[in-house]
């Protein structure tokens, strides 16, 4: 423990880190294309595996240029990031259309089914905004670990740790100022699940313009998803 807090204090010049982990943005992308294909027919406006085929071309020359570390980027990654952070959230969203098209104009009575789908569409929503969160702000994954903190665009939210840096001493160890902390994916999905749960913010504010506007989208949808989809899976249900 002392140890960890003696490097927390010291810290690591930005150029000299290893990059955040590859593995654990691949996994949830590959989760979200799994949940789409899994949804009913019915909520798809495409062949089933037409957009999985085409979120897959993307990802694959994405690991290719960072297999395990994400430290190297140019134009052609961040368009190929971008897009299929894209192309995971409108299927989606699509799909909650579809699903919500349905319950308002056409008779549903297969209770279950619904409620599963609904499930699928809330959590391809959490990975989707989380993703793109990750995505965007202050530059991306590898921005944020390969430049120095003078070099990083303007913040998209602001974390606890950009702020902690006057608090008790084992709490600013870990502060953004003290050890030169940078957000992860994990702290992006955090964000996505809280939004997707209290329909706003908790302990990690959006700064800009475009961070605001995608945590309305996102409240939007998962309030849809959880008020008018799973309340009308309960009723047919009953």
């Amino acid at each position: 423990m002392v140890k960890s807090r003696a490097v927390a204090r010291t810290g690591h010049p930005r150029h000299e880190r290893r990059g955040e982990a590859r593995l654990p943005a691949a996994a949830a992308t590959l989760i979200a294309i799994a949940l789409y294909v899994a949804l009913p027919q019915q909520l798809l406006v495409a062949p089933r595996y037409v957009l999985p085929a085409l979120e897959l071309l993307l990802l694959v020359p994405l690991i290719a240029i960072n297999p395990r570390r994400l430290t190297r980027q140019t134009k052609v990654f961040r368009f190929l990031s971008l897009t299929l952070v894209l192309l995971i959230a409108t299927g989606n969203l699509t799909a909650l259309g579809v699903l919500i098209h349905q319950l308002v104009h056409a008779e549903v009575k297969d209770g279950p089914s619904l409620l599963l789908a609904a499930l699928q569409v809330w959590l391809t929503n959490i990975i989707a905004f989380g993703l793109a969160y990750w995505e965007l702000d202050r530059g991306g994954p590898v921005v944020r670990t390969q430049a120095s903190r003078g070099d990083l665009p303007l913040a998209d939210f602001r974390f606890s740790q950009d702020e902690n840096d006057d608090a008790v001493e084992e709490v600013a160890d870990g502060a953004s100022k003290t050890s030169d902390w940078v957000p992860t994916l994990v702290d992006y999905l955090y964000i996505s699940v809280t939004n997707s749960t209290a329909f706003s913010p908790t302990d990690t504010m959006p700064l800009s313009t475009r961070a605001k506007l995608l945590m309305s989208v996102q409240s939007v949808a998962a309030l849809l998803t959880s008020l008018l989809v799973i309340a009308r899976a309960v009723s047919i249900l009953h």
